[in-house]
């Protein structure tokens, strides 16, 4: 039971566009009741802008303007008979749906990896030999073991990252079989602190463990 004077939405007539609100419809139905073709026309644009105050993000499209008088089209029932600056569009037009957008389908081998590591390998594997060669791979390497990480707490071997760094280049990267990549703690220690205390991936790390071995590190000149 409604009280006398109170308007329910429940008893009101369903809005076409209900982001718009209801005082824009009352807008939009008292400009279609304007006997004057002109004044109705003026009633038009004058709603053209307030929709357009109502809708700032739209003003980056290329057709905005032409989607404010679809909006009014579509919230006068397609019955405003104004002069617009744009056609009536038609029902099949604004029933249309979008084209899909296709999903870039790529095959990767190691999926735990991911997909930038193997654009780093490719793009490794152009360069020359030399020292830089050596030092982009030692970092790819370590970084492969950061993302092995990331999917399997538990210790890697480094023979199972090169072996994978060997068989994701097709044997032109290798690095040497006693090579030794960052330690597991290191790393693990690296994505819990975030990136302030990310481990430098082009060093050779000490395994020995201790104090001792930072300070040796500290004092050393890096080569690269």
């Amino acid at each position: 039971m409604s009280l006398p004077g109170l308007e329910y939405n429940t008893q009101r007539s369903q809005l076409p566009i209900p982001e718009y609100g209801r005082n824009v419809q009352r807008m939009v139905d008292h400009c279609m009741e304007m006997e004057d073709r002109e004044q109705r026309t003026r009633a038009a644009k004058a709603i053209i802008q307030v929709i357009g105050r109502l809708n700032p993000q739209l003003r980056n499209s290329d057709n905005f303007e032409r989607t404010l008088w679809d909006h009014l089209w579509i919230m006068s029932n397609m019955k405003l008979d104004v002069d617009a600056p744009y056609p009536m569009p038609t029902a099949a037009e604004l029933e249309s749906k979008p084209e899909r957008v296709p999903y870039p389908q790529t095959t990767i081998k190691y999926g735990h990896y991911g997909k930038m590591v193997q654009r780093m390998i490719d793009q490794c594997a152009t360069m020359a030999d030399g020292e830089q060669r050596e030092a982009y791979t030692a970092v790819i390497a370590n970084h492969m073991k950061k993302q092995f990480l990331t999917w399997n707490r538990d210790t890697v071997p480094d023979p199972v990252i090169l072996k994978d760094l060997a068989d994701l280049s097709k044997g032109k990267l290798r690095m040497k079989p006693d090579a030794q990549l960052a330690s597991t703690a290191d790393l693990l220690r690296a994505q819990q602190n975030g990136p302030r205390n990310e481990v430098d991936l082009r060093r050779r790390p000490n395994n020995g463990g201790g104090g001792g071995g930072k300070k040796r590190n500290r004092n050393r000149k890096k080569r690269y």
